[in-house]
């Protein structure tokens, strides 16, 4: 099963230039319980973006470059969402976590989300993918809660997918 997990501002900004526009500890800490134990999916760029391969998690990298290769049994390099698709166990719960293009390619497959809104509007470059309504549902939502180490406020949802119109 295909999980999406993201960080999103008001206006879908993800990130500009390869990084993120904000600093939520209480973000950083959720992402690692849910992740934690699980494979997660990414972009080169996404992976090229973190400080080191991030403990007790099996990284999946798809990028287009044939010739990128990391040298860890903790990373895994494909070329396709096809070859990702031949990958996944359908009992096993793997988290997207980005960039922009692979949420825009994955999002078709993914049965659920994890989103941290942020009540702000960025200036960014990297957008996350509008959430129809009509395909997804929220099962859970916090009340909006003020950052302890920021003037950001934020709300975590979780979303369901309503409908089977997977790719």
């Amino acid at each position: 099963m295909l999980t999406i997990i993201a960080a999103v501002a008001k206006n879908n900004v993800i990130g500009k230039d390869n990084k993120l526009l904000w600093n939520l500890p209480e973000d950083l800490k959720r992402f690692k319980e849910i992740t934690k134990g699980h494979t997660i999916i990414m972009g080169r760029k996404t992976f090229e973006s973190l400080p080191k391969i991030l403990p007790d998690r099996h990284h999946i990298v798809i990028t287009r470059n044939k010739t990128f290769k990391v040298e860890d049994d903790r990373v895994t390099v494909i070329n396709s969402i096809e070859k990702l698709m031949n990958l996944i166990k359908k009992d096993e719960e793997y988290f997207v976590i980005g960039g922009a293009d692979i949420y825009n390619q994955l999002l078709p497959y993914a049965e659920k989300m994890y989103i941290t809104v942020l009540d702000y509007e960025f200036d960014g470059d990297a957008f996350f993918p509008v959430i129809d309504s009509k395909l997804w549902r929220a099962i859970d939502s916090d009340k909006q809660i003020k950052s302890s180490k920021s003037s950001l406020f934020y709300r975590f949802i979780t979303f369901k997918r309503i409908s089977d119109n997977k790719k």
